[in-house]
């Protein structure tokens, strides 16, 4: 089985690289998918309301992701703080769910299903530890006004993204990527541009 890593800023386009893989036969295992399911679970939801109170829940009684991110992202000690506790609840659980279903498709391949390839869409590839166990990162760049273009037209609040890109650049300070497995895809421009890119680190796999 091939892993592959995806690694980049928030909107520097991540999820169409993901996009491109599935279409080639790539398995996507999307981290915020399983963060979103993660958030429903009992005792996830339990921890969570115990952390920062029932206001974080909807009508519902479900976890509001929205007022869960007015307390930890912004520009505040409070708020960074808070942003670990809810990563110290939230990752472990995302990460035995990743482990599951990379176990799964190994199976899966060992049982003479064919080669499997899967992609960890990832927002903290790098801090995560994720990393290292691909056999391929692709490092997905792009050019810095087209990125501020689509995080303005995501409509995200200015200050969730800065505290996001300051967790995400505090996260790979000082942890270089390992140079030989890091394939670089330039996806600022159209579509088919990136695809090609995307093509051709596809060709480059082993069989």
């Amino acid at each position: 089985m091939i892993v592959i890593g995806l690694h980049g800023k928030i909107g520097a386009g991540k999820s169409t690289v993901a996009r491109m893989f599935a279409d080639l036969g790539a398995t996507v295992i999307d981290a915020d998918v399983l963060a979103h399911a993660v958030l429903g679970e009992p005792d996830a939801r339990d921890e969570i309301v115990a952390r920062f109170g029932d206001g974080v829940l909807d009508a519902a009684g479900s976890v509001s992701r929205a007022a869960l991110a007015e307390h930890v992202f912004g520009p505040n000690p409070d708020q960074a703080a808070a942003l670990r506790d809810l990563e110290a609840i939230v990752h472990p659980r995302v990460r035995r769910h990743i482990g599951a279903r990379l176990h799964a498709l190994h199976g899966e391949e060992e049982a003479g299903g064919g080669r499997r390839v899967a992609v960890l869409d990832v927002p903290l590839l790098v801090q995560s530890g994720w990393a290292e166990a691909c056999d391929v990162v692709v490092a997905v760049e792009c050019e810095e006004p087209v990125r501020r273009r689509r995080l303005a037209a995501r409509g995200l609040a200015t200050e969730q993204v800065a505290a996001r890109e300051k967790s995400w650049e505090a996260g790979v300070a000082g942890r270089p990527l390992a140079g030989g497995k890091v394939r670089a895809v330039d996806a600022s421009g159209e579509a088919a541009y990136t695809r090609r890119q995307v093509d051709r680190i596809w060709a480059g796999l082993p069989d």
